[in-house]
């Protein structure tokens, strides 16, 4: 059995940058749950779905094959055998990733791939409902979060840094949404593990961030080798 670290929060709080560079500095597999969803969204976009259209959603996703590979450290997105990384990364699929989430099908079809990634390896996995639903046995459970403000600023900027457009109050509101969509779910909401160490990093550089999930990480350890 691999060492699990489960790292959940909103968008935009930092999960998958913090979560990448947690792994590469420890050498673990790096799994992006959202990035799953994402490509789920993708697939459900260009078959024409709404996001209301729950029995349709249920249908179409049992014939979307998504898979995680890695090569060369990076994490490679594929949906039925198409490299997505660069496709799935827009505000249209973010905001039907959320929407579609919360269908129990697509859970279901999601969860299970990512409870089988993670049952060998050493692995750091972000999400959602990851310390609460997909891993929770996970050696370490860390909630990660921020000011909406915040959040916003930092998602507006790596928009610009991809030279994509972007307009700052609709992120902020799409932000906004997307957590209140996601709290109040009723199949596996956002929400902070009981046994989960809450980090707001508002006020935090992202350097700092990963130095205290590493220091965490490490005191995590300790105890785990004492037992």
């Amino acid at each position: 059995m691999g060492f699990k670290i489960a790292i959940d929060g909103p968008a935009g709080a930092g999960k998958s940058t913090m979560a990448k560079a947690i792994a590469s500095k420890l050498n673990y597999i790096y799994i992006d749950t959202g990035a799953m969803y994402r490509a789920m969204a993708l697939f459900l976009i260009r078959n024409g779905i709404d996001s209301l259209e729950e029995e349709k959603i249920s249908r179409k996703c049992q014939e979307a094959d998504i898979t995680i590979q890695h090569v060369n450290g990076e994490q490679i997105v594929y949906l039925n055998e198409e490299n997505v990384n660069t496709l799935i990364r827009t505000e249209q699929v973010g905001n039907m990733a959320s929407a579609s989430s919360v269908n129990r099908d697509v859970r279901q079809k999601l969860v299970e791939l990512q409870r089988k990634l993670a049952e060998t390896d050493d692995v750091v996995m972000d999400g959602r409902d990851i310390g609460t639903q997909v891993l929770p046995d996970a050696d370490l459970k860390i909630y990660l979060t921020a000011d909406p403000e915040v959040r916003a600023k930092r998602r507006y900027a790596e928009l610009l840094e991809k030279g994509m457009d972007a307009d700052f109050e609709k992120i902020k509101a799409d932000i906004v949404e997307r957590d209140h969509r996601d709290m109040t779910r009723e199949i596996s909401p956002l929400k902070k593990a009981k046994d989960a160490i809450l980090l707001d990093t508002s006020e935090f550089e992202i350097e700092q961030s990963i130095a205290s999930i590493l220091g965490l990480y490490e005191a995590c350890l300790k105890n785990k080798n004492k037992e």
